[in-house]
This record gives structure tokens, C-alpha cells and sequence, in this order.
């Protein structure tokens, strides 16, 4: 009897030698998911909620519609700087320069024409514009400005329009933690045996509403 007792308790401790690495495995994943979910969410925190709110100032853009602001100036380039027969000797980066200090212009340049009688210069920014025509024979030119608030400014940063490359950085840093964030809310509703279920079927009731949104409500 004692021969059987000794082999029960071995076999009782083999078992839990083979069981101990799932649940420790288990254990660490489930601990590391949260932390992650945690301090993911706690970093992100600002981005996500500024993209929240610009979707929703986006989705109605006529309630928050601004009025422009528009202002305009007048000036003259160096008349050497322009009047040139070869175009390609046209002081592109002086005047781009000068406009800009002269003007405290915020965007970049996004376009500069040059016609036989006058260059065009285009900055773009979120919510800004300015324009400047410049007349080739003479070096005066007429600027236009336009600024059209901080609504329209934090919805073309949502869209990355007009924002440069180190914006879109943004937006792609963004998207990753925001996706890292599902993720691990997704995993760790995976070790929680009493919500699992119920966690499961709110996540597929989520995506049919929203499926059934768009196939029958979007035209």
C-alpha cells in the first residue's frame, strides 16, 4: 500500500512538472499583454484621443466650418533675380527665402511656375495657403495669404495633408500603436476564462454592425 501511495505522489508530481510550463507560459503572456495594453495606451494616450476628436470634427466639418482669414501683401524681388533669359537661372531659393522672412510664411513650397512674364510661387501648409505672383519684368509681386482656423488646421494634420514627411512618421506611429493597443486588449481578454466568451461576442457583434452599416447604409 505504501509502494502505491509513493507512486500516486509521483505520479501527481510528473503531472504537475508537465502541466507548470503551459501555465507559466500562460501566466507570463497574459502578464506581459496587460502591461503592454497599459503603458501602450498611457503613451499613446494624446494621439489617440487627437485623432479621435479630428474624425469626429472631420465627419462634420460643416458644423465647425471657420471663416478664412485672408491677408495681402505687396513687395519687389531683386529685378536680377528674374528678369534672365535662361529660366533655369532664375533665383528660385532667394526669393522662396525672401518671401518667407519677409512674410513669416509657415508652409512649404509646393509649386513654383515659371511663365515667360511672371513666376508663381504656392506654399501649402495644414490650414494655410499663400501665393505669390511676381512679375518678371519689373520684380513686383502680389502675395496672398490665406489662414483658415485651428479646425482646419487639426483635420488636414488627421489627413497628413500639407504636413511634410515628419508628420506622416506621425501618423504611421500612430497607426502602430493604436493597432499594438487592440492587440493586446484582444489577448488579454484571451486568459480571462469568465469574460472570454462574452469578450468574443461583443468583438463579432462590433465588426457585423459595422459590416452591416456599410453594405446596407453606404451607398
Amino acid at each position: 500500500m505504501a509502494n502505491d501511495f509513493i507512486r500516486s505522489k509521483g505520479h501527481v508530481r510528473a503531472r504537475k512538472a508537465e502541466i507548470a510550463p503551459k501555465a507559466l507560459w500562460k501566466k507570463r503572456t497574459a502578464a506581459l499583454s496587460r502591461w503592454l495594453h497599459i503603458y501602450l495606451s498611457m503613451v499613446s494616450f494624446v494621439i489617440i484621443l487627437f485623432f479621435a476628436v479630428t474624425g469626429f470634427t472631420l465627419n462634420h466639418a460643416d458644423w465647425f466650418d471657420g471663416k478664412e482669414q485672408v491677408k495681402k501683401f505687396t513687395g519687389k524681388v531683386q529685378l536680377k533675380w528674374v528678369k534672365v533669359k535662361d529660366t533655369a537661372a532664375i533665383a528660385k531659393f532667394e526669393i522662396v527665402e525672401l518671401l518667407k522672412h519677409k512674410h513669416n510664411i509657415k508652409g512649404e513650397v509646393s509649386d513654383f511656375i515659371i511663365d515667360d512674364n511672371q513666376c508663381s510661387v504656392s506654399f501649402k501648409g495644414p490650414g494655410y495657403s499663400a501665393d505669390a505672383f511676381i512679375n518678371r519684368d519689373n520684380g513686383e509681386y502680389k502675395l496672398t495669404e490665406t489662414s483658415a482656423g485651428l479646425v482646419a488646421i487639426i483635420n488636414d494634420l488627421h489627413k497628413g495633408r500639407d504636413t511634410g514627411k515628419k508628420w506622416s512618421y506621425l501618423i504611421d506611429a500612430a497607426a502602430i500603436f493604436m493597432s499594438l493597443v487592440s492587440l493586446t486588449g484582444i489577448t488579454m481578454i484571451c486568459f480571462m476564462k469568465k469574460k472570454r466568451l462574452n469578450g468574443f461576442v461583443l468583438v463579432m457583434a462590433g465588426t457585423l454592425v459595422c459590416y452591416l452599416v456599410y453594405h446596407f447604409l453606404v451607398p
